[in-house]
């Protein structure tokens, strides 16, 4: 009887670690973490203005001491970092129209639209680089998971990108 209570005993702690340890890589995986984690490698610090769209495995981050911008696709696997110098502009982009934009050399089209109702809220990013010279991102997408809530939210997110864009590319 002791030698089958043993058994049983270890069967049940074996399970039990094999499900603390599944659990653990799920949460380590978990998409969201996993772009956090990949924009840390790609700027050498923690992004203190970031963009994240599981869903489709991109991310954009801002550095602003180390004066550098990383842009991650395939779900942080591949991805660019540019330097302040290189950015050319951003847009938000609500149900294919721009909605809001700026750029280098040009005067600020403000966001002045409320879309509560929007199926898709885009951040567009412009760089001088013949290569990659733009990139997109999902802030609100009603047919994925995206980091943002709502559409409001993500026109809030994609409003404060553009501040921060436009205060670099004045500075």
């Amino acid at each position: 009887m002791g030698e089958a209570l043993r058994v049983i005993l270890l069967v049940a702690l074996a399970a039990a670690a094999l499900t603390t340890g599944a659990l653990l890589l799920a949460w380590w995986m978990e998409p969201v973490r996993r772009m956090k984690r990949a924009l840390l490698k790609s700027l050498g610090a923690p992004a203190e203005a970031e963009a994240i769209s599981p869903a489709e495995g991109r991310a954009a981050g801002l550095d602003f001491d180390g004066a550098q911008i990383a842009v991650l696709w395939n779900r942080g696997g591949s991805g660019l970092v540019y330097a302040f110098e290189e950015i050319e502009g951003g847009e938000v982009i609500v149900d294919g129209h721009v909605v809001a934009r700026v750029r280098r050399g040009e005067t600020r089209k403000a966001l002045d639209i409320l879309a509560p109702d929007a199926e898709q809220v885009v951040l567009r990013l412009m760089f001088n680089d013949a290569r990659h010279p733009e990139f997109e991102l999902a802030l609100w997408d009603s047919a994925e998971a995206v980091q943002t809530s709502s559409p409001g939210e993500a026109l809030r997110l994609g409003r404060r990108w553009l501040s921060h864009l436009e205060a670099l590319l004045r500075g």
